[in-house]
């Protein structure tokens, strides 16, 4: 039995009884084309399908706000399709929310919350949304539109009377002024992303691919924090139209712009996309992917994974140095993010001390901003990495901290379980860094430093195989990501696999990217010994020792904290044949 606090919507059909008794093969037809359209809108909001009714669904969602802005988006894409009926072909949703306890049990869920919602559910308007008072507080700091105050309603199987709030498209709600910066949740202070519909360049039968591919980008891309992904109606409504990216983003007030197309030939894909500014019309980036058919699912999974690793780094890089957007007098605590997000970006001692201080700003006028705490942690685990700072019990100690702070503050971030497993696996807490490590894998598939870190808690638990297939595809597909440095992780698994030209291979990759890499500069010493090059193997600790003139072999292997004492050993021996002591 499973029990939580959660916010729940109920949905039903007004009328459906009637409609099926007048056409029951097409009512039903229409509802399952209804739910897939809707589906999308689910994801988009992280919500998740507790129950499919005869007529209708519960949902839960993780806060108030989510299953709110759900169900005015899901109501107006319904009038939307509804427009396009006959009357008596109408299909309106009604929708009740409420935040409350929910017990899951033996697959069946009760409790308070759904209770709630069922009740609201009946009082709300076809095609409208009513919402007990307890989600309206919690949500309506979050909310873009007024709901209108319905009273209080008592129902027959609750004590007290519930006061609620409604919401309906066609009551013409008053849109609220924009709130400023510091007081909106950390995924509505940056960017917004609209992803336009793929054009089908092959046969119009390949639309489903191309429609396919599209919904399942703005699902991929939704699920990070730092920028805003617009639903699917926001923008396949412009399948059609013949505008430039420029007019469309002006329409639905994106900040970026990303469109591209596919073509299939025979048993053959390829598909082309590109992220562009649409202020300017730059070309920020362009990528072309060409696949074999193959299994449908397994490859749309595989393209939209690519496309996703690509385009996440490039936006996070051009927001980086985009001037500050605030209007305020004194820069807000997200300007002071970006500002040192731009200098995380050009990895130099310098850059890093002031990317640093910019973080810590930005954490001390808003310790809520999650994704401060997340970039901060991960930036001074680098820094050991990089030579700009010496590894303590007190930088540890605060990068935990800062992980767990993460977390803490936004539950649904997988860059923030990522960090914080990160440091669990690296300090020895291994069945804690996996736990994580899987949540931000399920929290985001489609997050390569989320697998890549899952690859690093296999590797200190001596499942170095498995951490090498992670780590691998990591590299290939977020290799343009500055948060994870995958080659000197994969040479370590190859290492204490035995297998030491591929570690050295690894090893100069990573050398390659960053010459001061601590832990590329120690793998490459003790493999060059353990390949029996000892000449080489002394001059790369002649070369580690010039760069971190203080490290000693027993200082190193302090911080090596593996399950498997065999691999301390091995990573052991092999810096003392190459001369470390």
């Amino acid at each position: 039995m499973e029990r939580r606090l959660a916010a729940i919507l109920c949905a039903d059909v007004a009328g459906y009884s009637r409609m099926m008794g007048i056409d029951e093969a097409g009512t039903h037809a229409a509802f399952k084309a209804h739910r897939g359209a809707i589906h999308p809108i689910i994801l988009n909001h992280a919500g998740r399908i507790v129950k499919h009714t005869g007529d209708g669904f519960l949902l839960e969602f993780a806060n108030a706000a989510s299953a709110i802005q759900f169900g005015i988006e899901m109501q107006s894409l319904m009038a939307e399709r509804n427009a396009h009926l006959p009357a008596d072909r109408n299909m309106r949703f009604r929708l009740g929310i409420h935040k409350g306890e929910v017990t899951i049990d033996d697959g069946e869920a009760f409790g308070d919350g759904i209770n709630g919602a069922v009740n609201l559910e009946s009082i709300a308007t076809p095609g409208g949304v009513a919402v007990s008072d307890r989600a309206y507080q919690e949500a309506d700091s979050q909310l873009s539109v007024d709901l209108i105050n319905a009273g209080s309603f008592q129902f027959e199987n609750l004590q007290e009377p519930v006061q609620a709030w409604t919401w309906e498209p066609g009551s013409d709600p008053i849109v609220r002024e924009q709130r400023g910066a510091s007081s909106l949740p950390p995924q509505y202070r940056t960017a917004i992303v609209g992803v336009l519909p793929f054009v089908n360049l092959a046969d119009g039968v390949d639309e489903y691919l191309s429609d396919g591919l599209t919904d399942d980008l703005i699902h991929a891309l939704s699920l990070q924090s730092f920028f805003r992904v617009l639903s699917r109606t926001s923008t396949f409504r412009f399948r059609d139209r013949s505008l430039s990216p420029r007019l469309i983003a002006r329409e639905i007030d994106a900040t970026y712009v990303i469109q591209g197309t596919l073509r299939r030939s025979q048993d053959k894909i390829r598909v082309t996309a590109e992220l562009i500014a649409p202020e300017t019309g730059a070309q920020l980036w362009t990528g072309r992917y060409d696949r074999e058919f193959g299994d449908l699912f397994a490859m749309q999974d595989e393209i939209t994974t690519s496309l996703c690793a690509a385009l996440m780094p490039e936006i996070y890089r051009v927001e980086a140095s985009v001037p500050i957007r605030s209007t305020a007098t004194n820069p807000t605590a997200w300007d002071r993010f970006l500002r040192g997000l731009s200098h995380y970006y050009r990895p130099t001692k310098a850059d890093y001390e002031t990317s640093i201080a910019l973080f810590r700003e930005a954490i001390a006028l808003d310790p809520t901003l999650s994704l401060a705490h997340a970039y901060l942690a991960t930036i001074l685990l680098q820094g050991i990495n990089f030579g700009w700072i010496k590894g303590s019990r007190e930088l540890w100690n605060e990068a935990m901290s800062l992980a767990l702070d993460s977390v803490r503050l936004d539950g649904r971030s997988s860059f923030a379980y990522a960090i914080l497993a990160f440091v669990q696996a690296m300090q020895g807490a291994h069945e804690d860094g996996m736990k994580a490590a899987r949540k931000a894998t399920e929290l985001n598939a489609y997050d390569m430093g989320a697998r890549g870190v899952l690859g690093l808690c296999h590797m200190v638990t001596g499942e170095h195989q498995q951490a090498i297939e992670l780590f691998s595809i990591a590299a290939q597909r977020g290799n343009s990501d500055p948060r994870y440095q995958w080659p000197a992780l994969n040479a370590f698994s190859h290492y204490l696999l035995g297998r030491y030209e591929a570690a050295l291979s690894w090893a100069r990759e990573e050398l390659l990217l960053y010459p001061n890499h601590l832990q590329a500069l120690t793998i490459r010493a003790a493999t060059l010994a353990q390949l029996g090059q000892t000449a080489q193997a002394q001059d790369a600790v002649g070369a580690l020792l010039e760069r971190y003139p203080w490290l000693t072999l027993d200082r190193h292997m302090k911080n090596i904290r593996w399950r498997n004492r065999d691999d301390i050993d091995h990573y052991h021996d092999g810096l003392t044949k190459a001369g470390l002591t």
